[in-house]
């Protein structure tokens, strides 16, 4: 079946004006239809995840993606005006989420969330739990309070080892440059390319992979706003007053707690949580699958092994990778969804290997290669500049 592309009409609520909420609908109709929900907060669903839902319809996967209020087709009330602050709540957006599966007469179904989307589907299955068949977890983000595991693991990496990323990491920030700009980088380098990435990174002077990554990572020019793939302007309200993005940083080095304080001052101050997901985990009575990369730096592992040891059906599946693999394995995902349709996710254990074997699709799973040879291309250059 062609993809559907709709609008649903959100009536005005709490301060916030009615509009118009966009989605789609692709592949064949299924019993068990997937709601997939990307990150962010800021990336659209429609227009940068038409090829994963090609790869999901080829699959026999009856997929939905909703446009996040504030974003893309999404992001005006009916008169044209930008949704204000007071439309920007997390409950709206969950509330938005079951409109849609209202409109498409869908009971159930199963819930697929990737980094924020996953704080989004943990909380919608606290919300509206009899709307969950079941639910996939990758990079799981569940907590504020998680930045401390984010420390943990990036200093053990990039500052109190005795290693050449340590040691790289160390000399950069030594010579003057930016403690939060080089954790921006490193940790986008590793996440997405590993050690092989990061290493030539700091055995020279920042070159043209590091400016590239810079402007891929960094928030010193604030995030982009790029319409119908990426706008957080709006949607930054969630970010910062329920879910914490300006942080309290510990005044040591590589803190994770740094990375948006530049984009603080434009946004509410945090609030609190919604709800408490940690706590909330316990009592899922469907069946979940928490899929966590070893080289995700984000949502560290450790948030995932919490989840899957707290929740009474669950599956944690590791995968060579960094964050998200809905936008750097997305095949591996979807093979995930598969089987959760049809309620085989026991097979899933000791299933890691084929999972990794999979071919990365998609414009993010390719840049790590481009930045692979960029790196390469990068040293050529110095060589050949030192031999004049």
């Amino acid at each position: 079946m062609p993809e559907i592309l709709r609008s649903l009409r959100r009536p005005a609520a709490g301060g916030a004006p009615a509009f118009d909420l966009g989605y789609v609908r692709s592949g064949p109709r299924g019993a068990t239809p997937v709601l997939v929900i990307p990150g962010g907060p800021g990336l659209a669903s429609v227009l940068p995840y038409r090829g994963l839902r090609r790869w999901a319809a080829s699959g026999g996967l009856d997929v939905v993606m909703v446009e996040h209020r504030g974003v893309g087709r999404s992001r005006r009330d009916l008169d044209g005006r930008p949704l204000p602050p007071e439309a920007m709540r997390i409950t709206a957006v969950l509330d938005d989420l079951a409109a849609v599966l209202d409109a498409e007469g869908i009971d159930r179904a199963v819930v697929v969330g990737s980094s924020y989307g996953s704080y989004l589907s943990m909380a919608f299955g606290v919300r509206h739990p009899e709307r969950v068949r079941s639910m996939l977890l990758d990079s799981a983000l569940q907590s504020t309070r998680d930045v401390g595991l984010e420390r943990v693991r990036l200093r053990e990496l990039f500052w109190d080892a005795d290693d050449d990323m340590s040691r790289g990491v160390r000399r950069l920030i030594a010579g003057g440059v930016t403690p939060r700009v080089v954790l921006d980088i490193v940790r986008a380098a590793y996440e997405l390319g590993g050690p092989d990435l990061v290493r030539p990174l700091l055995r020279h002077r920042p070159g043209l992979t590091w400016r590239a990554l810079g402007a891929y990572a960094t928030r010193d020019g604030g995030l982009p706003r790029i319409p119908g793939i990426y706008e957080f302007d709006l949607v930054g309200t969630i970010a910062f007053r329920e879910l914490g993005y300006a942080g309290t940083p510990d005044g040591h080095p590589l803190d994770p707690a740094s990375t948006y304080l530049p984009l603080a001052p434009g946004f509410p101050a945090f609030d609190r949580e919604p709800y408490d997901l940690v706590e909330a985990v316990g009592s899922f009575d469907f069946p979940l699958v928490v899929l966590s990369g070893d080289r995700d730096l984000r949502t560290p592992p450790a948030v995932a092994e919490r989840v899957a040891a707290s929740a009474p059906d669950a599956t944690l599946v590791r995968i060579r990778n960094g964050h998200s693999a809905l936008d750097t394995h997305p095949l591996a995902l979807l093979n995930v969804a598969r089987r959760l349709v049809r309620g085989q996710q026991a097979l899933l254990h000791g299933d890691e290997a084929a999972l990794d074997r999979l071919p990365r699709k998609g414009v993010s799973a390719s840049f790590p290669r481009l930045l692979l040879h960029v790196a390469h291309l990068d040293a050529v250059l110095r060589r050949r500049v030192r031999a004049r």
